[in-house]
């Protein structure tokens, strides 16, 4: 009896098996379908993210390539080619996709980034008219306060940076561009301000910092602020700082700075012992 129990079971396992197999080669293909599909958008995300650029845009050109009326890897391409610094070829790129009948705001905006990236000014605040003023987002508000900018439309300007800054959590570049924007003006103590708001929120930016010596620099503060730099960081703003002093007449001062520089300087510094070296011939 225990044996015609097992053959039965047996029996039963077979003939479950095979109806399985025969019911289930489509869910089976559909379930590994949808698991290529999730590797696919992971693998599609590292691309976007932490990939070498040109590398991201070669698999997409790829991707492209294989699945033409694919949106989402067609703007995979589009902001590769961006990250490549290649704004020609992802202009075009983004143009593309805001023709197509799934376009959205969002694609308005990064083909505008991509035209101010090559410098197409007037076509990309035109291409942000074309934008609904309802919709708000950081990247819109950022492009439309260094078009306004461009245009010296100060007002205007100050106005998108402010909204700009109030859309992210990590409104450092933002900053930093808003400051330069006050240091063109000549307005340095607000410039000076934004610098130092921009380093609180990335440290790591050492942009906003040369910026901030330029800005103390112009009112002929030659001292470094109070800010968290590295010791070849230091070395680098002093160099900036006795530029700035001998292009305004200081030249001893400036002097004195290019030597403090080399001294600081945990390894040879060609740019500042070239500048002494031209200062004093």
């Amino acid at each position: 009896m225990r044996h015609m129990k097992t053959g039965m079971l047996c029996l039963i396992s077979v003939i479950a098996l095979t109806a399985c197999e025969k019911r289930g080669n489509g869910e089976f293909s559909k379930t590994l379908k949808n698991v290529n599909v999730i590797d696919e958008s992971n693998l599609n995300d590292i691309m976007l993210t932490v990939a070498d650029p040109n590398e991201a845009v070669t698999y997409f050109q790829k991707a492209t390539q294989d699945n033409p009326d694919r949106l989402d890897l067609q703007r995979g391409l589009g902001t590769s080619l961006l990250r490549a610094k290649r704004a020609t070829e992802a202009a075009v790129i983004w143009a593309k996709i805001t023709k197509h009948p799934e376009a959205t705001n969002d694609d308005q905006i990064s083909y505008a980034n991509a035209l101010v990236r090559q410098g197409e000014w007037k076509k990309a605040e035109k291409v942000l008219d074309g934008v609904p003023p309802t919709f708000e987002n950081f990247e819109r508000y950022r492009l439309e306060a260094i078009i306004a900018d461009t245009n010296k439309e100060w007002n205007k300007a100050d106005s998108f940076y402010q909204t700009a800054v109030g859309l992210t959590t990590t409104p450092g570049s933002v900053l930093n561009n808003w400051g330069f924007s006050k240091l063109t003006r000549g307005d340095y103590d607000e410039a000076e301000r934004l610098f130092g708001e921009a380093i609180t929120y990335d440290p790591s930016l050492f942009t906003a910092k040369n910026n901030m010596i330029l800005a103390r620099g112009a009112r002929k503060n030659y001292t470094l602020p109070i800010i968290q730099v590295t010791q070849t960081e230091r070395a680098q703003l002093l160099h900036t700082m006795a530029l700035t002093a001998i292009k305004q007449g200081d030249v001893e001062i400036g002097k004195t700075l290019l030597e403090e520089a080399i001294e600081t300087h945990p390894q040879h510094f060609e740019a500042a012992i070239r500048s002494l070296r031209t200062l004093e011939s």
